[in-house]
């Protein structure tokens, strides 16, 4: 997000990313206040300085919030956002006496592979097969098919040409590649998550939404009108598959959100979404709503089973507001390329051990390469791949879709018509659990995956 100011939070931590001088409420009275509130501390703890609190406008019809400036947004560095802490502290008070959120930081929401991410597309060789494999289905899907909308980056040009995703519908993929033919970062992420729904459940109308399709980051004040825009394309679907959210030091949800998830709360329609992959109990939104009240039947949160299926992910989220466990590191899927080889550059290197402790071989290290965004500077070559239809890809982001296949897979099979009814059966009827960092949780293993063994990584990095 090359245009936006951003800033690192909170204060003392990096967890997430928000827009710099800005706070979020909700338009009518409440932003009023916001404004009257937010100018009166700064008049009082800022003596002498102008007054900078204004409103720059509505998200949106339907997501309800306004967008207001408390301070330049070019001062200061990315560490943090002094004015916007005081904004919010300004309204704590406010908040406290009528037990309401009135205020939020503008948060960065990004695709699930992480916001900084260790693990990108692997290739695969050319007989490789996609793991899920693509279940077997008699004939054709007929007109009562469950209905899945994938909202993330769009499907790559040549998607069709890998025969599961044939009667897939949705936007396209915007700019696959920058100038010189280089894929670019996330390029292929929607079109995978598509390949996996259609893999673990081939008779389902799936439909693509490139609502993420910058480069998968969006700021919250335009997320949740995003995703009003991509029910509204289509009507609200059975299952809604999400592999994209944030954390925001909060246990109360996403306020740039909220209008979307209390409409969503009196549809039909299930919203799986993935967990995060920062390998933290912290709540990541909008997954984390599967553990409010009034949200259990509408959201089930996802996070990522390792490669062997013997417990979580390195990288996933973890904490008892994730529901349920899906295979999510090195599934093979389909990315772009068929029949037109095209070069990815590697942005990110491998880590010599794994980022966060474990000791099995993990994507933090292995496959080794080295990427444009090294430590080592410009002494070190970025690694050059070439992707020729499938890869190899980890994260929560992919668990996600798995499960959501296995839920439209058992309403076909069931001839189960409400979605979260189909979840519940689902998951009562589940018998391998998984314990992920002290609970235990139901882990969704179709039944085409397979279980991949990775040799031990080398010990150092190969130049």
């Amino acid at each position: 997000m090359p245009d936006v100011p951003l800033a690192l939070g909170p204060d003392d931590a990096g967890e997430f990313l928000y827009e710099k001088g800005v706070v979020l409420a909700r338009e009518g009275e409440e932003a009023q206040v916001v404004e009257d509130t937010v100018r009166g501390h700064f008049r009082t703890f800022a003596a002498g300085v102008p007054d900078r609190v204004r409103r720059l406008g509505p998200a949106g019809d339907r997501s309800g919030v306004v967008r207001i400036q408390v301070s330049d947004p070019g001062e200061g560095d990315a560490a943090g956002d002094p004015a916007v802490t005081g904004a919010l502290r300004a309204l704590a008070a406010v908040e406290g006496r009528t037990g309401r959120r009135m205020v939020s930081r503008n948060h960065v929401v990004h695709i699930a592979v992480n916001a900084c991410p260790g693990d990108e597309p692997v290739p695969v060789s050319r007989d490789a097969r996609p793991n899920p494999a693509v279940a077997e289905a008699d004939g054709e899907p007929g007109g009562d098919a469950a209905r899945v909308l994938v909202v993330d980056t769009g499907l790559m040009h040549d998607y069709r040409d890998y025969p599961p995703l044939a009667r897939t519908q949705g936007d396209a993929q915007v700019a696959e590649c920058d100038d010189d033919g280089i894929l670019q970062q996330y390029c292929g992420h929607g079109t995978f998550i598509a390949g996996l729904v259609a893999a673990v459940a081939p008779h389902t109308d799936i439909t693509v939404s490139n609502a993420l399709n910058d480069a998968g980051a969006v700021l919250e004040h335009e997320f949740g009108e995003k995703l009003f825009d991509a029910v509204d394309a289509g009507g609200w679907p059975d299952v809604l598959s999400l592999s994209a959210g944030t954390t925001n030091g909060r246990t109360d949800g996403l306020l740039g959100v909220d209008a979307f998830m209390r409409e969503l709360r009196g549809q039909h329609t299930l919203l799986v979404a993935a967990a995060g992959n920062n390998a933290s109990a912290t709540p990541f939104w909008p997954a984390a709503y599967a553990d409010l009240p009034g949200y259990e039947d509408a959201v089930l949160s996802v996070g990522a089973l390792r490669a062997d299926g013997a417990s979580g992910a390195c990288f996933t989220n973890h904490g008892g507001w994730v529901k349920a466990y899906a295979p999510g590191e090195r599934l093979t899927s389909a990315l772009t390329g068929f029949g037109t080889p095209v070069p990815y550059v590697y942005q990110h290197s491998t880590y010599d051990t794994c980022r966060y402790g474990f000791s099995y071989p993990c994507t933090c290290h292995h496959p080794r390469h080295t990427g444009v965004l090294s430590e080592d500077g410009a002494s070190a070559k970025p690694d050059q791949v070439m992707f020729e239809g499938l890869a190899q890809w980890s994260g929560t982001s992919f668990a996600a879709p798995v499960a959501v296949g296995m839920i439209a897979a058992h309403m076909t099979a069931r001839g189960v018509r409400d979605p979260r009814a189909a979840r519940r059966e689902l998951l009562d009827d589940v018998d391998e659990f998984v314990d992920v960092r002290g609970a235990h949780r139901p882990a969704l293993l179709p039944p085409t995956w397979r279980p991949v063994r990775v040799p031990p990584a080398p010990t150092a990095r190969p130049r």
